[in-house]
């Protein structure tokens, strides 16, 4: 089979399982939403059938595609981050904790310089309000904001010991354990097991009660299990030593920005719209944590509020990112021809497949900071969330997913929240969560007069009467708003209002106009959530490779500018001369920011280079004979392999500008002779730039051999 025949079967088949997918998509929509408007069992059994074959016929297509693609070697990524301790298991020598992992020195670094860039990227770059909010939550935040009701996964016990499992993982390890004993089992049947396994989440309690029985899954014990029933992921903890207080490690950024709206708002001089951020830690109680970094308990966040005028969801910066090519997977993408599309997101925005320019805005921004971190654009989408998968305030949401070898994984979450997490605030303490808007000229507008029974109303709300009324105030300010209720109040005799029945004797009301200098309201949010250490785990698959010529060198093709450390500076020579020139100029790197990782060890110079290579290093300095004779040493890029040649006191610029993009490497390669090199583990051969026929000096060394220009007579 020719290069492009092949080629041409690959593009049907991935033809073939998008538009299986896309069904996918939209006969779960239809399974959600069965299952939402209560449907019968029957009618529910038989949707859940359909999906079921559509996944069995996507699951052969998506293998044959798979043995098309390079494998990625995980043994070897596994071996080299824990090797050299980019991620290692918390606790290990006392057994470890699940979904506990500490960051080694690498990733550490990998880590801040990140997070680094994000900064200057949003919060500097943006003019955001940067706040840092505590950890610790108390319940009624959390009751608020609808976490201590909602954050939940389906959990079951040993009913001997009183241990906790995830009940749908334990249902899909005991499909793995069957099919894993059952080798021969005919293909039909093995295919029934799978299309269970692939629902273990979607099951409702009672489901997976019958399906935990019908597989034999027993608790460590010997017992079944006990029913299944919501587990909340919050960690739950008390404040103070009474233990009276209930308080909670927070799952979010978010809610700690929400409740310092007011103040906020103060401090930008009651300017709208503006934007808050903050990075620090959520904590999530997972009850399996699952795939390395990308499931955790505890996990750093960065995210932002943008607090904008509901009515006005325009952006002053917009036109800077109009032009901007995205990967857009759209619902009616998701649900037609399974295919993503490319697309400026000024016309995305424009076409209404993006709801508004803010939302379009930082959409743009989010994949402009994953292409300078060095992630791979060709493994970046954002899908819009179905209309089953919304929560009913918000207006709209994209997710960036990244691909890694675990497939597409949500990492940043774009959601038009609306006005829902202020307005939830505000009326359970009574706090108004509203900003201003003033008229450069004073506005004729349509509004309602109102006239209350206090007496009416008091008797009926006795404590919360004044939020009856200042609602109904609110709505009065504009006549659009206010006449849904003065219909319903004229047709029923009554009307909610922010959950509150008001009915025809509590209050009369006529419409009139006045003139208005300014408006209250209280905002929308747009809110860009980024889980830094899903993005941290990508970054390290997406750099990841090893050598053509030799698999066993493996290299991390970090970007320079969130390298861990920018250079290495490596003596050819254990003399004290060679020594004490390395020292000066790691001091001279380190005196310009320049992380810098020195290493003098006796390994040959090859093998030092594949040690600072497996770590990410961009570059390397080296320290040879000619650099005692004339100051002038080599530099050598990471991925390339290739050396210049220049004098030692301009190694500091050179890698400044690099690492911050005012030069390219090429651009270094034009500007200084190269240096030809083999990097065999026991010996170092360079050879300058020199004319066709120029004799060489060959010298020994303690570690190989090292060849340069002879010297002009």
């Amino acid at each position: 089979m020719t290069e492009t025949t092949e080629s041409l079967d690959l593009s049907k088949l991935q033809d073939e399982l998008d538009a299986i997918n896309a069904q996918i998509t939209k006969q779960g929509s239809t399974v959600r939403q069965l299952k939402k408007d209560g449907a019968s069992a029957d009618v529910i059994d038989e949707a859940v059938k359909a999906l079921q074959a559509l996944k069995i016929n996507a699951a052969g297509l998506a293998e044959k595609l798979l043995g098309s693609e390079p494998e990625f070697d995980r043994k070897a990524f596994d071996d080299l981050l824990i090797r050299k301790m980019f991620v290692v298991p918390s606790f290990e020598i006392h057994g470890g904790v699940k979904g506990l992992f500490d960051l080694g020195p690498p990733a550490c670094g990998l880590k801040a310089a990140m997070i680094d860039l994000w900064r200057k990227h949003f919060v500097l770059a943006e003019n955001m309000l940067e706040m840092e909010c505590t950890c610790l939550t108390p319940e009624v935040v959390l009751k608020t904001s609808g976490h201590v009701d909602r954050f939940t996964d389906l959990m079951v016990r040993d009913t001997q010991t009183g241990e906790c499992f995830r009940a749908d993982k334990l249902l899909e390890d005991a499909i793995d354990d069957l099919l894993e004993k059952n080798p021969t089992m005919p293909l039909e049947t093995r295919e029934e097991h799978l299309r269970v396994q692939r629902q273990a989440d979607a099951y409702s309690p009672e489901e997976l009660d019958k399906l935990l029985l019908q597989y034999d899954c027993k608790a460590p014990s010997g017992e079944p299990y006990s029913s299944s029933f919501p587990f909340n992921l919050m960690f739950r903890t008390s404040i103070g030593p009474e233990g009276t207080a209930v308080g909670y490690l927070r799952p979010e950024t978010a809610q700690g920005l929400f409740v310092n709206f007011r103040r906020l708002l103060d401090m930008n001089a009651q300017k709208m719209p503006f934007a808050a951020a903050q990075i620090g830690l959520g904590f999530r109680n997972e009850i399996a944590p699952r795939s390395g970094l990308l499931r955790v308990r505890e996990f750093c966040m960065g995210e932002i509020e943008h607090f904008v005028d509901p009515n006005d969801k325009s952006h002053p910066n917009f036109p800077s990112v109009a032009d901007k090519e995205l990967v857009l997977f759209g619902r009616d993408d998701q649900l037609g021809s399974g295919k993503t599309k490319t697309i400026k997101i000024g016309e995305a925005v424009k076409a209404g497949l993006v709801n508004n320019e803010t939302l379009g805005y930082f959409m743009a921004r989010t994949q402009l900071y994953m292409e300078k971190i060095g992630m791979d654009p060709a493994r970046l989408r954002f899908r819009q969330h179905l209309a089953t998968e919304m929560a009913h305030y918000a207006a709209d949401c994209w997710d960036l997913e990244i691909k890694s070898s675990y497939g597409w994984v949500e990492c940043v979450g774009h959601a038009d929240r609306a006005c829902y997490d202020l307005d939830v605030h505000a009326k359970a303490t009574k706090t108004p969560m509203v900003a201003t808007m003033k008229y450069d000229t004073p506005k004729e507008m349509d509004v309602a007069k109102l006239k209350f029974d206090r007496k009416a109303i008091g008797m009926v709300y006795k404590k919360d009467a004044r939020m009856v009324s200042s609602a109904l105030e609110a709505l009065a300010e504009d006549w659009k708003d206010f006449e849904p209720i003065a219909k319903a109040l004229e047709a029923e005799g009554k009307a909610t209002v922010d959950g509150y029945e008001v009915t025809k004797d509590m209050v009369t009301w006529e419409k009139t106009t006045k003139k208005v200098h300014e408006v209250k309201f209280t905002p929308s949010v747009i809110e860009p959530s980024f889980g830094m250490g899903r993005i941290l785990y990508s970054l390290l698959e997406h750099s990841f490779y090893q050598r053509d010529m030799d698999e066993q060198r493996n290299v991390m093709r970090f970007n320079a500018r969130v390298a861990p450390q920018k250079c290495a500076v490596l003596p050819i020579s254990s003399s004290a001369e060679c020594n004490s020139v390395v020292d000066e100029i790691a001091s001279s790197l380190m005196d310009i920011d320049m992380a810098t990782r020195v290493d003098k060890s006796s390994a040959a110079l090859g093998r030092r280079y594949a040690r600072a290579d497996e770590i990410g290093v961009p570059f390397a300095v080296t320290v040879d004979f000619d650099t005692l004779r004339d100051d002038s040493v080599t530099i050598r890029e990471r991925d390339s392999m290739i050396q210049v040649r220049l004098p030692k006191k301009e190694v500091p610029n050179v890698i400044y500008d690099v690492v911050h993009g005012r030069l390219t490497w090429e651009d270094v390669t034009k500007k200084y002779p190269v240096v030809q090199v083999d990097e065999g583990e026991g010996a170092n051969t360079q050879a300058a730039s020199a004319p066709p026929g120029a004799k060489t000096v060959v010298e020994a060394t303690s570690r190989g051999r090292f060849s340069r220009p002879a010297p002009a007579n």
